[in-house]
């Protein structure tokens, strides 16, 4: 059992999302960095879409009443255990009663912890993800307040196996970490990989020029749905009108303002604006990280590479797995 103390400023449940329903208008959602939530469940032990917690921007304050292992990534939080600096991307060893203070983001914007054995509440259509704004899934559909308290499922043998290790020792976490941000071709700090968009032939030659050439920020527009940019003004070719299409997370949608919204994954699953490009699924993490004001522009590639990023990352992955679980037994 864990017991919040304090909630911070937005603490969710989230696994991998909610798919297949988009039918019914219900969003897929679930983390915003997939691939983090992906390598912080590894790290512990769990499956890739065991409920973990996502934080923002402040993180919770956490009290464990079981032996516990946990593991947390993303951006740098002021994260404590018993006074001390909590390690990021290492399991860590909590002993009953100790308390864990996720503080507040000095860089960065959001992180991700994983329990061993999961978060258990309840599935709502084959997903344990918060959805806020219907109301469903994760801790009774909402973000975390004071007071709550909050099941696992028991871990699984790696994960009791490193418990077990750690307390011989007497050591707090693993020496070994293991970074998302080292699997795969990473581009440059600042760079986001993209594609032109179905609709890229309807923008004038400036407006394609400029997207991939210059310097965008981040406004205070952005939720989990999406990140408005601000930057040159993207204008069409002539005034044309189209029909609601299908997006997905990534997407580079354009309104009438010319300021371009890039989808995350709790977006809509269709949309009436042009869409200039998509955004390469190895960087779309890049914005959850991405503070009202952050620099960033965009680097032109082809559905081909990065088809091949998106692979190369799940090979480092795969190699990561074999061999933690060589190492762990």
């Amino acid at each position: 059992m864990i017991r919040v103390l304090k909630p911070g400023l937005l603490t969710t449940v989230q696994d991998l999302g909610r798919t297949g329903c988009q039918q019914y208008g219900i969003v897929v959602g679930g983390a915003l960095d997939a691939f983090a939530a992906r390598v912080v469940n590894l790290i512990v032990g769990n499956d890739d879409n065991a409920a973990v917690l996502e934080l923002a921007q402040t993180g919770p304050e956490l009290q464990f009443a079981r032996d516990a292992l946990i593991a947390w990534n993303g951006g740098d939080f002021d994260a404590t255990i018993g006074g001390q600096a909590l390690p990021r991307d290492r399991a860590v060893r909590v002993a009953a009663g100790e308390t864990v203070n996720f503080g507040v983001a000095r860089s960065g914007l959001r992180a991700w912890v994983a329990i061993a054995g999961g978060i258990d509440v309840p599935l709502v259509m084959g997903s344990r993800t918060t959805y806020r704004r219907a109301g469903i899934g994760g801790h009774q559909g909402r973000p975390l307040i004071a007071g709550d308290e909050l099941k696992t499922f028991a871990p699984g043998e790696r994960a009791l196996a490193m418990m077990a290790s750690l307390k011989t020792a007497e050591k707090r976490a693993t020496t070994w970490t293991v970074r998302p941000e080292t699997m795969g071709k990473q581009a440059p700090a600042g760079v986001v990989r993209a594609m032109r968009g179905p609709e890229w032939e309807w923008f004038s030659e400036d407006a394609q020029r400029d997207f991939f050439s210059a310097e965008w920020q981040t406004t205070k527009e952005a939720d989990r749905m999406g990140v408005r940019l601000q930057g040159p003004g993207l204008v069409l070719v002539k005034p044309r009108e189209m029909i609601s299409a299908a997006v997905s997370t990534g997407v580079v949608q354009v309104p009438p303002s010319g300021h371009p919204i890039v989808l995350l994954p709790s977006r809509q699953s269709v949309g009436g604006y042009p869409r200039i490009a998509a955004v390469a699924g190895v960087d779309i993490g890049r914005f959850t990280q991405l503070r009202p004001g952050g620099k960033m522009r965009f680097d032109k590639i082809s559905l081909p590479v990065a088809q091949e990023l998106w692979l190369a990352r799940e090979r480092d992955l795969g190699r990561v797995q074999l061999g933690l679980a060589r190492m762990t037994g």
